[in-house]
């Protein structure tokens, strides 16, 4: 029985989060599946949690999430169709490509991805690239949607915040490779 209240009640919020707010084509064939792979799984009902555990991978559509560990949490309190995805291991993955073609990656101990804002909270040992650039940081927050990054260092490390960036080629026909 609890099994089929899982699938009654996790399941399609799953779904909704998934395809809230994506950047995938909409002609692309498996817009609508999502493939999750666990060792377990298990939902809390009357808190609107599905728990995932062990070498967890979900892929939906351009975005795929490796963890140890994946929470999915139904957030009523705000709205409908709001879910955040806690994922945590040593490192837990986000991936998302872009609608330029790009992949966005991301990596930190902790991963929380607000679905419907598009909003990544990076903690611990974060990591973040596309396109070349890369950032690290104790702590990282992206608003996907926005194109706005914050890294910060750990107060009591002297480690700082570390971006690579990548210069743009500019390279014209008649250049020939001169400077």
């Amino acid at each position: 029985m609890t099994n089929n209240l899982f699938k009654i009640l996790i399941v399609p919020s799953l779904l909704i989060a998934f395809n809230s707010n994506g950047a995938e084509p909409a002609e692309a064939p498996a817009a609508n599946q999502i493939s999750i792979s666990a060792d377990k799984q298990e939902g809390q009902l009357k808190e609107n949690v599905g728990i995932f555990e062990k070498n967890v991978e979900i892929i939906h559509g351009n975005r795929r999430i490796t963890a140890d560990r994946l929470e999915v949490h139904k957030r009523d309190d705000l709205g409908d169709n709001k879910q955040l995805l806690i994922a945590t291991g040593s490192p837990a993955y986000f991936e998302e490509t872009q609608a330029d073609g790009t992949i966005m990656s991301a990596s930190a101990n902790e991963v929380r991805y607000d679905v419907s804002l598009r909003f990544l909270t990076l903690i611990g040992d974060a990591s973040i690239a596309q396109a070349g650039q890369k950032i690290t940081a104790k702590s990282i927050t992206y608003d996907i949607e926005q194109q706005l990054i914050s890294a910060e260092k750990d107060e009591n490390s002297t480690d700082r915040v570390h971006t690579i960036l990548v210069p743009v080629e500019n390279k014209k026909e008649d250049d020939k490779g001169q400077p």
